[in-house]
């Protein structure tokens, strides 16, 4: 993924800056957020258009200023429902709505605390969802992590995509009343919560259910294993591993796969 703020994008944060700051509260936005110093010149518009073109040539990594530029924007509460409204109120504000298609056209995606992260498909949509609708703090804090650092830190994404489904487990362990293992890394709370949500080949009827099971174990070792031997979580050995975003892509994905897997297989016991 490229770092640079694409065109569209740089016109609509300009538009939204334009009609909302004044001159002063502009040029205070843009520092903070850690633009080129020295504001250009010109109107409003003109000055926004080439300090984010600016930006994306003097800084090494625009997007992250952009991120910090739009957060105010982009963290604003929807409008509030009216008695006399005759429609629902939008979930989003305008200013919302226009960055985020921006976003989309290039498979960006605003994450809260001014990150704009690549987005990642599926999996990673509806398990954002999932932890939305729930207080679980450690996972959120290492589902933003995860993201953040594909592009730029693929050992600390691997790191923080072994992390979600350690945390998850340990919720889990917890809220159900289970002991907890005396050792507490992945491995060991992995094997309790699969036991206790009753992920047993053995018992599966279909043949073909019986070696994706049996592959979803696999893939929670492999997360485990390239966090011990590759990530940032511990020191590196004599074999040094050159992680890619690629290789942090795959591990980010299948960690949310397994994850989504556990978190609806629980809900469903609880039903």
């Amino acid at each position: 993924m490229s770092n640079l703020i694409p065109s569209p994008l740089i016109s609509a944060v300009a538009d939204i800056v334009a009609e909302r700051e004044t001159h002063a509260s502009l040029d205070s936005l843009f520092l903070h957020g850690g633009a080129p110093e020295e504001p250009p010149a010109g109107s409003k518009h003109v000055k926004a258009l080439e300090w984010l073109r600016r930006t994306n040539k003097e800084c090494a990594n625009p997007l992250q200023v952009l991120g910090r530029i739009i957060e105010g924007y982009m963290e604003e509460p929807p409008p509030t429902a009216s008695p006399f409204d005759d429609f629902p109120p939008a979930t989003v504000t305008p200013e919302q709505d226009k960055i985020n298609k921006a976003l989309a056209r290039y498979e960006l995606k605003y994450m809260r605390g001014g990150h704009i992260v690549a987005s990642l498909g599926a999996p990673t949509r509806t398990l954002e969802e999932f932890i939305r609708g729930r207080d679980i703090p450690s996972i959120e804090q290492e589902f933003h992590r995860a993201m953040e650092n594909v592009e730029s830190g693929p050992r600390e994404a691997v790191s923080a995509a072994s992390n979600i489904l350690e945390s998850l487990c340990k919720v889990h362990i917890s809220e159900e009343q289970i002991d907890m293992p005396a050792k507490q890394d992945l491995k060991p709370v992995w094997t309790i919560v699969r036991k206790h949500l009753g992920f047993d080949p053995s018992i599966v009827e279909d043949q073909d259910l019986q070696t994706i099971l049996t592959g979803l174990f696999a893939v929670v070792d492999g997360i485990g294993a390239l966090r011990t031997h590759a990530s940032s979580a511990h020191g590196a050995g004599k074999k040094s591993y050159k992680l890619e975003p690629r290789h942090a892509r795959l591990a980010i994905h299948a960690a949310h796969t397994v994850a989504l897997y556990v978190i609806e297989s629980w809900d469903k016991r609880k039903k």
